[in-house]
């Protein structure tokens, strides 16, 4: 069911065979038509919410994870903070919209959530400057980078313990007018908060993230850059309620299977 929210955002829906980008506002949909990333219009007639499904907001061509970057995360990790960033790629395969459950595949494990603000890219870019990366965002975004700890702390490597289906909720709407560098961003878990930060404590900022990212690799329109996660993160059991918080922003909003 489409969430009420107060700013306009934009959404990805389905309706029957049919899969659409839509703007959302006060709980409304109004279909786009055009490309999203161009310079789209919208129907001036909302689209009737029966039978309609949110799926997560883009089909990225990868996702980038950035790790480490509050301090008091680093720190809560017994982990020095980076002096550059620390990013990884996790399958695209393991996004999930809001609403759908997160599934664990191995019980007996640990597994941690990890609420982050995602930057959705707008414009194909490569080498581009933090001064200028503001023009190739498209807009932000609640996720989790949901992890095995099991798994992790026993390779040298993050992908595999992060990689698992269902271990990035995305969602529900990209927010595309927001500043993302002064953002609440809270965690509950069950209706108790557990995380509960602030984008300005980025050791490194979106901006720079996005530059960063783009001297090692092209980034296309629709692929995301998870932020990384403030202090707090624990873990999840079958039966979790997980709700991600970001000022701003509809709530993103998980079970746990």
């Amino acid at each position: 069911m489409v969430q009420p929210i107060y700013m306009a955002a934009i959404g990805r829906f389905q309706k029957g065979e049919e899969i659409f980008h839509a703007k959302v506002v006060d709980g409304e949909i109004f279909k786009l038509q055009g490309d999203v990333f161009g310079s789209p219009s919208f129907e001036k007639k909302p689209t009737p919410l029966k039978g309609v499904k949110t799926l997560t907001p883009v089909h990225p061509s990868k996702i980038i994870a950035v790790g480490l970057n509050y301090a008091d995360h680093a720190r809560e990790a017994g982990m020095t903070p980076p002096k550059e960033p620390l990013f990884w790629l996790k399958a695209p395969t393991s996004l999930i919209s809001d609403g759908t459950k997160i599934e664990i595949p191995f019980p007996n494990h640990r597994n941690d959530f990890e609420a982050e603000l995602a930057v959705v890219i707008g414009r194909k870019m490569r080498n581009v400057t933090p001064a200028a990366a503001a023009r190739y965002i498209f807009g932000y975004t609640a996720s989790q980078d949901i992890t095995d700890r099991t798994i992790q702390g026993s390779e040298s490597q993050f992908a595999r313990s992060k990689s698992f289906d269902t271990f990035t909720p995305l969602g529900p709407y990209i927010e595309t007018k927001i500043d993302p560098h002064d953002l609440s961003i809270q965690l509950f878990q069950n209706g108790q908060l557990r995380q509960n930060g602030n984008t300005s404590q980025m050791i490194f900022n979106c901006f720079h993230l996005v530059s960063f990212i783009s001297t090692n690799m092209t980034l296309l329109p629709g692929d995301v850059i998870l932020t990384g996660t403030p202090a707090g993160v624990g873990p999840i059991e079958s039966g979790d309620r997980l709700e991600v918080r970001i000022q701003g922003m509809a709530p993103l909003v998980n079970m746990v299977k």
